[in-house]
């Protein structure tokens, strides 16, 4: 059985827990980072020297890296569709999860953690609108490749649609104003149909 460290409410332990629902692999997940603290325990940090969350351990093999792990659950557990056997298909949908981290997170993360987490004392509202803004750049992005196509994966849905998911769930759950991006949200309500989205990802946000 796979053991899967972290907080349900992180949205890189979503990722894994998403791809985990949709391979049926058995795991059990360990609470971890947050409020669950252990992330700082030296055994803790002998599998992840990051001191973050998620980590996968599969027997004697320890991962770390969201997008990592997710790529390991579906090739190793999933099937051709969500893996995707060939690799140049597999490559354009991989590019997503790799931007998700280095052009979607940040922004992001100003946006999320001023409308969710922070009181209204500390939130800084500057740094809010300017995520904001960039994050509607940015979505926008995602639209005019679903107006092309069912799934940022290609024609089915894919490891490319689950670190966007993740997010898309907190876009269009926040009490924030969004532009009209009708092609993303045509997969976002794909994506709410799906049982591993429901149980991984659409949790009350925290």
């Amino acid at each position: 059985m796979l053991k899967i460290w972290g907080r349900t409410n992180s949205t890189n332990v979503k990722k894994v827990l998403w791809a985990a629902e949709e391979t049926g692999v058995a795991y059990e997940n360990i609470a971890a980072g947050g409020a669950f603290g252990i992330v700082s325990n030296p055994e803790y940090r002998a599998k992840n020297p990051n001191g973050l969350v998620p980590t996968l351990e599969d027997g004697d093999l320890v991962l770390w890296e969201s997008n990592t792990i997710v790529r390991y659950i579906a090739a190793k557990y999933g099937d051709s569709r969500l893996f995707i056997a060939d690799a140049g298909q597999r490559a354009q949908a991989e590019r997503w999860m790799d931007w998700a981290t280095s052009s979607l997170a940040l922004p992001f993360r100003d946006v999320f953690w001023n409308v969710v987490r922070l009181t209204p004392d500390k939130q800084d509202h500057a740094a809010k609108e300017k995520g904001l803004q960039t994050c509607c750049k940015l979505f926008a992005m995602v639209d005019e490749t679903l107006a092309l196509q069912p799934y940022l994966s290609g024609e089915q849905f894919g490891i490319g649609d689950i670190p966007v998911g993740c997010f898309a769930y907190a876009w269009f759950e926040m009490a924030i104003d969004r532009p009209d991006l009708p092609h993303l949200k045509n997969w976002y309500e794909q994506l709410k149909t799906r049982p591993a989205y429901q149980k991984a990802v659409m949790i009350p946000l925290t």
